[in-house]
């Protein structure tokens, strides 16, 4: 048995969901379960979506409605025959109970109205592309909400891996007694009261890992468009070269570090298992692309820069030392922000840390700390991270820029600069 996993680009238009089907027909003795994003840039619009809800914007909301259901229907419309009126009752029974959704999730608490909505990107995207294949072979259909049980914690829940573990193994094997493939959604999954929840944005990659992990699938494969892993982003450096093989231990920190190739969450449930993880290109599947797996071996530089980050610093007031205490607190206001640290420094007496800039507000962080800190940021900076670093690369990297702040390891260098 393998897991696929086919992200947004892959499925963002009706010859797109073909391409699909033609690379499944690939593997015509496989047992195959299929992960699948929203398609395109859906989740994007779904985002707007639950905006126009919590801003009680009617006018909006309709009109993004609108947007998102054309887009659908143009796509089911060039897949299935208008003579068959079932390949659409599906789509539009979907949809009648996404309109009542809308009106039903006004007075929740936002987190809870984006994991309601956002993930029907995901279940409209699984059911366009399983009825299609259904065309052509059986196809089991299940959704994954039902499937991957979480914590509560709305919008990066956090899974419940044994119990997780006994429903895919209790739902998904009778599936597969009746159908060689079957299809469901990355992204979601569901509270043991059955609130639906979402794993953190590009979670899919996640879920793919997750349903690989208890199924003890051969493989898990993430097809995207590119080629593979390269060890820098090939779009800003024409000189990117792509890997063939990398470790585990390389692929994880990677991610940690910003790559964007593959979701931070992933590696760990394929590494325990050993499941050996394949990038590949949708758009040229013959190629061999890139595997990850214990011990392989890379001697080349991976550099990964993130853009528009922000650097806060907290200093206290009458020089007392910022102690574990200080630094606890500080950790947990970060958090209850969704502020997620990209590189921190400490010293007696100053705390530093980096973020995304669009995690940052500073009417918040002003709030929140400027009566127990001296409260300092800077904004419009890069964050650097070069690992098996040599200094030809570091120079090449830092040439002409003002380092704020250095780190460095045996294996990784990061630099914050301007």
């Amino acid at each position: 048995m393998q897991v696929f996993k086919f992200g947004g680009a892959s499925v963002k238009d009706a010859d797109s969901v073909k391409n699909v089907f033609s690379i499944l027909k690939k593997f015509p003795n496989e047992k195959i379960l299929i992960v699948v994003s929203a398609m395109g840039k859906m989740t994007n619009k779904f985002e707007e979506l639950v905006t126009a809800i919590l801003e009680n914007d009617e006018e909006k909301r309709i009109s993004i409605l609108s947007e998102i259901h054309d887009y659908h229907f143009e796509i089911a419309f060039k897949l299935f025959e208008k003579s068959d009126p079932t390949a659409f009752d599906f789509f539009n029974t979907m949809w009648k109970i996404l309109i009542k959704e809308c009106n039903t999730v006004k007075k929740l608490p936002p987190q809870i109205v984006y994991d309601a909505i956002v993930p029907y990107g995901e279940l409209l995207s699984t059911n366009l592309i399983s009825h299609y294949i259904g065309k052509f072979q059986n196809c089991g259909f299940l959704d994954a909400s039902a499937l991957i049980k979480t914590d509560d914690k709305f919008k990066n829940a956090t899974v419940d891996m044994k119990l997780t573990e006994q429903k895919i193994l209790a739902d998904v094997l009778p599936l597969f007694a009746q159908s060689n493939v079957v299809v469901t959604q990355g992204f979601i999954g569901s509270t043991k009261k059955n609130f639906r929840t979402t794993l953190g944005r590009e979670g899919s990659d996640y879920t793919g890992a997750i349903f690989a992990y208890c199924l003890n699938a051969k493989s898990l494969t993430i097809w995207k468009d590119v080629a593979g892993m390269y060890n820098a982003d090939p779009r800003k450096f024409p000189k990117a070269q792509k890997i063939d093989r990398v470790s585990y231990k390389d692929a994880i920190e990677l991610s940690y570090y910003g790559a964007s190739v593959i979701h931070p969450k992933t590696i760990q449930p394929l590494q325990n298992k050993n499941i050996p993880l394949f990038v590949k290109s949708f758009l040229n599947p013959n190629e061999k692309g890139t595997v990850i797996q214990k011990d392989a071996q890379n001697t080349l530089p991976f550099y990964i820069v993130k853009n528009e980050q922000v650097l806060v610093s907290l200093s206290s007031k009458d020089f007392s030392f910022i102690a574990e205490r200080h630094l606890s607190d500080i950790f947990k206001t970060f958090d209850s922000l969704d502020m997620k640290i990209n590189i921190m420094q400490n010293s007696a007496v100053n705390f530093s840390a980096l973020f995304d800039a669009k995690t940052f507000n500073e009417s918040i962080i002003l709030e929140k700390f400027s009566n127990s800190y001296q409260v300092r940021y800077n904004t419009h900076l890069e964050l650097i991270t070069i690992r098996q670093y040599n200094q030809e690369i570091i120079q090449e990297l830092t040439h002409g820029k003002e380092v704020m702040l250095e780190q460095k390891t045996r294996e990784t260098i990061r630099f914050v600069v301007r």
